[in-house]
């Protein structure tokens, strides 16, 4: 097949053979159609894969992954053959492309990858940052690595291994322990090639991972880094973007990630999970590590359908294909994805209750994969969750954690702790004027969060407020001060953030002073100043910047103002009624101040 940048169109389309027809097959192939692209498969499960309801049954194939006729069948006519699973017959694949296939990720790439001690000796011979790690064919080698690495040690199997199956954790050198090891990763004989490796115990941070997507013509992007939350080994939940990694630490996957997959070369085409361990070093900063890689669509990815322009899946297939590649930036502020386990009871019934609860869940979607029965533990199905701010997602996400019976404990940081707004004020004294900003947005129901922050007594407070805010979720801020009142342009120097400043009355000037040290800001550090204590219009203007790319919020907004209107409406209309006498007669407030 010759590489192409436009859509094919009738009757031309292109032909795609998938070995592999799971549920990574199955939602490849609910994209293929948008970009005239059919799709046939291979698997074991035949009819009853999940592809099948795709495709239709007689778009695949029965058979095994590795079966050389099968493989050939396959390929019959295709203009591509690509996998969604990397567990498949790779000789047979070299020899397909030496005949004049088109396979891609190549027989070679996919071989690297296969065997993940290559894998890593391959990323270790490239300049990747990995853990540590070491061959082992033998017990001594494997006594050897605990001298060498350290206990615990991480025994993995070289080929086969998914969701925590082929991993084993020793944590102690005897002979039993060794060989309940061995035996739990299918070790029968105490002898020679075990086909195993070993990695050095990892204290990590956090594990993430990124999707990077390769062009058949060299084109790489990545889509953001993510949070990966494992539960006895399997993933349950993800988080995009990253929880409680920096910026720049984020960025910093996506670039590891892409030169890792850039190293393979020609034949490193689709998409590529890739799995990382982000690790606080003695420096106090971070360190990312990478963990694995697979050559194909992932379960780390499956949020891209609903938080992406241009899902991971559809990627693929322009990868593939020769097609321009898509947007991998979220359209969304925030997003989760839940897997779906099967129940314990193995019953439909208690397997869909999470699904079930989530069809009636603003902005959620239920991916369900069509397998056959719902075995306990099996991935039957996945949730997305969208939201424009991780502080709105964790109300929908704690919801969905409890009904799949799954521990928010999990969630790094915590559930609730991503609020929208951040009440900052220098003393506690200021807080009886700052409190109507709080009115506000509870009013609004915005996510927010109150702390004392002294420009001048807590200098080092200051500067990590400033300086995280906007990693950790918040969208605005609003600065409270009095007097000097330096603490809102302070705060507008080292964030990105739009600040509101509150300029606090005070006993000698009567706020004056705070009013002109806020406002009278340098160029180039804006701080929005509402009125000498007017904190009820720091939260109002803190909802409107909200507003912006909230339509909900705005609608909130719009009703509120309809109610200023209605109230000065009523105030007119009694006023005009009783005449201005009796109407000053009734009012309880006749201060001739004016309280702005």
């Amino acid at each position: 097949m010759s590489s192409s940048s436009v859509l094919p169109t009738d009757p031309s389309e292109l032909r795609v053979a998938c070995v592999g027809g799971g549920q990574l097959g199955r939602m490849m192939a609910l994209e293929a159609p948008r970009l005239n692209v059919a799709m046939s498969f291979l698997d074991p499960s035949g009819a009853a894969a999940p592809a099948a309801l795709a495709v239709g049954q007689e778009n695949v194939i029965h058979g095994k992954l590795n079966d050389e006729s099968k493989l050939r069948q396959l390929a019959k006519g295709c203009d591509v053959v690509t996998v969604e699973i990397e567990h498949v017959g790779v000789d047979t694949l070299k020899k397909l492309e030496e005949e004049g296939v088109n396979v891609q990720p190549s027989g070679r790439v996919i071989g690297i990858i296969q065997d993940k001690l290559v894998q890593k000796q391959h990323f270790r011979e490239n300049n990747i940052p990995l853990p540590p790690f070491v061959d082992i064919p033998n017990v001594q080698s494997l006594r050897d690595a605990a001298l060498r690495l350290g206990l615990p040690l991480m025994l993995k199997s070289r080929r086969g291994g998914y969701d925590g199956r082929g991993n084993a954790v020793l944590k102690e050198t005897s002979d039993d322990a060794i060989n309940e090891a061995l035996t739990s990763l299918g070790v029968k004989e105490m002898k020679e090639d075990f086909d195993l490796y070993a990695e050095g115990w990892i204290n990590f941070h956090s594990e993430v991972a990124v999707m990077v997507v390769r062009s058949i013509t060299g084109e790489t992007r990545a889509y953001p880094t993510v949070t990966a939350i494992q539960t006895d080994s399997i993933c349950r939940v993800v988080l995009a973007p990253a929880r409680e990694v920096p910026a720049a630490v984020r960025h910093r996957c996506e670039a590891i990630a892409s030169k890792a997959i850039d190293s393979f070369g020609k034949g490193a085409t689709g998409m590529f999970g890739v799995e990382m361990f982000v690790v606080n070093n003695d420096s106090g900063s971070m360190d990312v590590l990478l963990n694995e890689v697979a050559p194909r669509p992932h379960n780390t990815g499956h949020y891209t359908q609903d938080a992406c322009s241009v899902s991971q899946f559809e990627n693929h297939l322009r990868a593939v294909c020769g097609l321009p590649l898509g947007d991998t930036s979220m359209k969304v502020g925030a997003a989760a994805m839940v897997n779906v386990l099967g129940a314990k009871s193995g019953t439909a019934e208690d397997t869909m209750v999470g699904s079930n609860a989530a069809l009636s869940m603003p902005r959620a979607t239920v991916h369900w994969y069509g397998k056959a029965g719902c075995r306990a533990g099996r991935k039957v199905g996945h949730i997305n969750l969208t939201a424009d701010s991780p502080g709105e997602l964790d109300g929908p996400l704690s919801k969905l954690l409890e009904l799949e019976s799954i521990d928010k404990g999990v969630v790094p940081g915590g559930l609730g702790s991503s609020p929208l707004v951040g009440v900052i004020m220098g003393s506690q004294s200021d807080l009886p004027t700052m409190h109507a900003a709080v009115d506000i947005l509870k009013k609004f129901d915005v996510p927010y969060e109150v702390d004392i922050v002294s420009a001048h007594r807590t200098p080092d407070k200051l500067c990590s407020y400033s300086r995280t805010a906007a990693s950790r979720g918040l969208q605005v801020i609003i600065a409270g001060a009095g007097g000097a009142a330096h603490l809102p342009g302070m705060v507008a120097s080292m964030t990105p953030l739009p600040v509101i400043g509150v300029p606090i009355k005070t006993s000698t000037l009567n706020g004056q002073d705070s009013l002109l040290s806020i406002v009278q800001m340098p160029r180039g550090i804006p701080v929005a100043t509402v009125a000498i204590g007017n904190a009820m219009n720091a939260g109002l203007l803190a909802v409107r910047i909200l507003c912006a790319s909230r339509p909900d919020l705005r609608d909130q907004m719009e009703a509120y103002q309809e109610e200023l209107k209605n109230m000065v409406n009523g105030m007119s209309l009694k006023l005009t009624e009783l005449g201005s006498d009796k109407f000053l007669e009734q009012m309880d407030n006749k201060n001739k101040a004016v309280n702005v």
